[in-house]
């Protein structure tokens, strides 16, 4: 059975990723998880300099997920550089790098500081707040996505994956602006904006008042965005969204994902990738399927 897929170029062993955010660098969860059965690990957001995050209360747990608003805490590329590179070469999986900033500026300026160094991939958060326009989401828009991703391309000498926010009217818009601007994939979806209140303190559960989404609540979601992207574009999309189990991934992959992104379950069940790499394995075994590409957009 071949499980191998290609995202831009780049070759990986099995679809299975971890969602950025969700397995830091892979450092903290290497005791649980053998970073070598993993398509690829996704690292935490990367900056240009350090973010100290959002005040706490941070995270707060919901019916069938979690909303957080961590605000892409990082130490900067330097020490990610120095740190954490290092530490995921001694594994025989594939690097990519999510890069977060504040202004077009700031993200080149990771891309460019990454340029040399040994990643395989950068996965691009434009659902960060613009603030040179007034905080909305560059993601939003699709002439910044458009934008974004074309000065990006300038200084990235890997593939670039724009990671794609479902806080949108329409998707494609969203998918096709990215691919104008010379996207090599896009992945989908970032979490959804949500708000949870504490009856008893009468008080906001997040300090920041509203938070991402995510889990599997959100998982029929990420599968409507991630079939409609897919038929969009020519260029590879990765799925996200409450992915927790092998028949979770093998929707997404139906429903048009070339590879997909395992986030949430990672923090109520560390060993989530390695489970579903097995169980997507089993899948193929059951239904007499050699190659996983046969079931790429098969729906």
């Amino acid at each position: 059975m071949d499980m191998r897929v290609e995202v831009a170029g780049v070759t990986l062993k099995n679809p299975v990723m971890t969602a950025s955010g969700t397995f830091g660098s892979g450092e903290e969860f290497a005791e649980f998880v053998d970073l070598n059965k993993l398509g690829a690990v996704v690292t935490k957001g990367v900056a240009n300099v350090p973010w100290e995050g959002n005040p706490t209360p941070r995270i707060a747990e919901t019916h069938g997920g979690m909303l957080n608003a961590v605000g892409l805490q990082n130490p900067g590329v330097d020490v990610f550089i120095e740190r954490d590179i290092p530490f995921l070469a001694k594994y025989d999986t594939k690097v990519v790098v999510n890069v977060c900033g504040r202004s077009v500026r700031d993200y080149c300026e990771v891309a460019e500081r990454l340029s040399d160094q040994d990643v395989h991939m950068l996965e691009i958060n434009i659902s960060c707040p613009n603030v040179k326009e007034g905080g909305i989401a560059f993601g939003q828009d699709p002439r910044a996505v458009e934008e974004i991703t074309r000065e990006v391309k300038k200084y990235a000498r890997q593939p670039i994956v724009m990671k794609l926010s479902p806080n949108v009217t329409d998707i494609t818009e969203m998918a096709k602006a990215a691919e104008a601007g010379g996207a090599d994939a896009v992945s989908l979806i970032n979490t959804l904006t949500g708000m949870k209140i504490d009856v008893h303190r009468r008080t906001f559960a997040l300090a920041n008042q509203t938070g991402g989404l995510s889990g599997p609540a959100i998982h029929p979601v990420a599968v409507r965005m991630v079939y409609q992207a897919a038929h969009a574009v020519q260029i590879p999309v990765i799925g996200m969204g409450g992915i927790a189990s092998a028949e979770d991934a093998v929707e997404m992959i139906l429903a048009g994902a070339t590879a997909v992104a395992v986030g949430t379950a990672n923090f109520n069940n560390p060993t989530a990738t390695m489970e579903i790499v097995d169980g997507i394995r089993d899948y193929m075994k059951t239904y007499g399927v050699a190659d996983i590409k046969e079931l790429i957009g098969a729906v």
